[in-house]
């Protein structure tokens, strides 16, 4: 056995132990066995059964708060730049198909500080905003089709990864969950998630809901029993700056108002961690988060001020005020959420906060289950089907080239192990398209020994020797087997880029497989065929 023999035993052996560790590990017992296969190959929703859940994300929020923003900026630049006004405010978008149309109207500035206005505007939000005159002291601000473009994508981007992080967090075990867009574009604005294993989404519905928008503001009144008492308070008019916000309801007990600053003093954004624990003096739950370091200096600037007049901190959660606790002492980068319910609300607040604020409200299309026997009847089914083509293959395959069929079923073998071993190893998930993809895998590598096989025949119908006729047999395929790959690989490509989630899986499973398959059919064939000539002291006739 010459040595360029021997390497590619080894490398083959070696590949093979490779592939049974991926897939299995090390295991010490045949239960560790079954345990190793089921935790390493992971199933979709159509095979090990679960939910389906399709949100649509209300991009008109998106838009509304993006102009609310520019409108506070505005009521600031045009005071700082003593530019008089009426009012500033928007209109109220409540569909999809309206978000395109928020606008912005400006009214009673003065004609004669008209051209500062309009240079002011072009200045701070020329690059996003259309500034149209309407009337002689009166203006309108619209967003202009690209920039709404823009924001519509990036509002989608964001929800996704969103949903990603709080999915993830949830620890439910559910590494191989699918969160993805659903439509050709932005404008369709919907989420599918799939869950497998899971078959009461109840919880995970709830949390993905919640756009958990904190934020905490300086209180300057409160609580009321009602807005109008509020007013009363402040003789009918409400303090310049301030704005009235409601509590959040809870055990059936009334509502209460809060006066607080118009603007936050924290921003959800500016939270950077989040945590759940119990206080171990009352027992109760709180959720402790961590703000950014940039804002950790403000914020205790801030605190330190109102630590002498016991000043009041009210934690705003998705436009509800959550608790308004007294101001005790300075805080800098660290803060408490006290009055949660108990443990699942203060894990689910924390992982909220740490996941980030959804950039728009959400809302339910459709939720589908799959039962777990309907996947263990894909699955049987998959594997009957799997199983009836690889035999016949193999019965055809031996009985039509003999010997040589046998080199070919342990290519087939080998092909399948690595096609396994790389879906184990990187965590792929096995669907229905994917078995359709393993079993394309299996005629792919059938027709290319066949390619090679015949290649081989007719060097020996040619007069060849043996050996030659082995070696001339396989250079001759490779370019045509090469050439029949690349040609499918780029077509899988295509249906990953441009497919949803079990095309795409489709299409990865064949590209491994297709892969796979050139290192069995050109390497692994050709060494036994090698192996088998080797042994024989003068070789005269082949199998095939």
């Amino acid at each position: 056995m010459n040595n360029n023999l021997k390497f590619r035993i080894v490398a083959i052996l070696a590949v093979l132990l490779v592939c049974v560790y991926f897939i299995v590990g090390i295991p010490k017992s045949k239960a560790e066995i079954l345990a190793n296969w089921n935790n390493n190959i992971h199933l979709g929703l159509d095979l090990r059964g679960g939910s389906q859940l399709v949100l649509q994300v209300n991009l008109q929020d998106a838009f509304k708060a993006t102009a609310d923003a520019v409108i506070d900026k505005m009521k600031d630049a045009m005071r700082s730049a003593t530019i008089e006004y009426t009012d500033v405010d928007r209109n109220d978008p409540q569909s999809l198909a309206e978000a395109d149309s928020i606008q912005i109207n400006v009214t009673g500035v003065p004609a004669v500080k008209a051209a500062a206005f309009r240079q002011l505007v072009q200045d701070n939000f020329g690059d996003v905003w259309n500034l149209t005159p309407v009337g002689q002291t009166d203006y309108r601000l619209t967003m202009k089709p690209s920039q709404a473009i823009v924001l519509r994508d990036a509002t989608l981007t964001s929800s996704i990864n969103t949903m990603k992080k709080k999915v993830d967090g949830l620890q439910l075990g559910l590494s191989e969950t699918s969160v993805q867009k659903r439509g050709r574009s932005s404008a369709d604005a919907e989420i599918m998630i799939q869950l497998p294993g899971v078959d009461d989404p109840a919880h995970i519905k709830q949390v993905l809901q919640e756009q958990a928008v904190l934020e905490l503001y300086e209180v300057l009144g409160g609580p009321y029993g009602s807005q109008d008492q509020a007013r009363q308070e402040k003789g009918g008019v409400l303090p310049l700056n301030s704005k009235l916000v409601s509590s959040i309801v809870k055990g059936g007990a009334p509502a209460e108002w809060w006066l607080l600053a118009r603007r936050p003093e924290v921003h959800g954004q500016d939270i950077r961690d989040a945590s759940a624990h119990q206080n171990t003096q009352t027992g109760g739950w709180e959720t402790s988060f961590v703000l950014s370091q940039d804002v950790a200096k403000s914020f205790g600037q801030f605190t330190a001020a109102h630590d002498n007049d016991r000043g009041r901190l009210a934690i705003v959660l998705d436009g509800r005020v959550l608790s308004a606790p007294t101001i005790h002492s300075k805080i800098t980068d660290n803060g408490v959420i006290e009055g949660l319910s108990g443990q699942e609300e203060a894990a689910d607040l924390a992982l909220n906060l740490r996941a980030g604020s959804l950039p728009a409200s959400v809302e339910f299309l459709e939720q589908r289950e799959v039962g777990a026997s309907l996947g263990s009847d894909s699955i049987r089914d998959g594997l009957i089907s799997g199983l009836a083509g690889v035999g016949a293959v193999v019965v055809i395959m031996l009985v039509y080239y003999r010997r040589s069929g046998i080199n070919a079923v342990l290519a087939l073998v080998l092909n399948a192990l690595i096609l396994l071993a790389a879906l184990s190893y990187f965590g792929a998930v096995l669907t229905l398209p994917g078995i359709a993809g393993v079993i394309l895998t299996v005629g792919m590598a059938v027709d290319s020994n066949v390619l090679i096989f015949e290649r081989i025949r007719e060097e020996l119908r040619a007069g060849k020797a043996v050996p030659a006729a082995v070696e001339a047999g396989f250079a001759k395929a490779f370019l045509t087997i090469i050439d029949t790959h690349v040609t499918t690989v780029v077509s899988c490509a295509m249906l990953f880029l441009f497919g949803t989630g079990p095309v795409q899986g489709f299409a990865v499973t064949l590209v491994i497989g297709l892969v796979a398959n050139v290192f069995t059919a050109v390497f692994v064939s050709k060494t036994i065929f090698q192996w088998e000539l080797g042994g024989q002291k003068q070789v005269v006739t082949l199998s095939i």
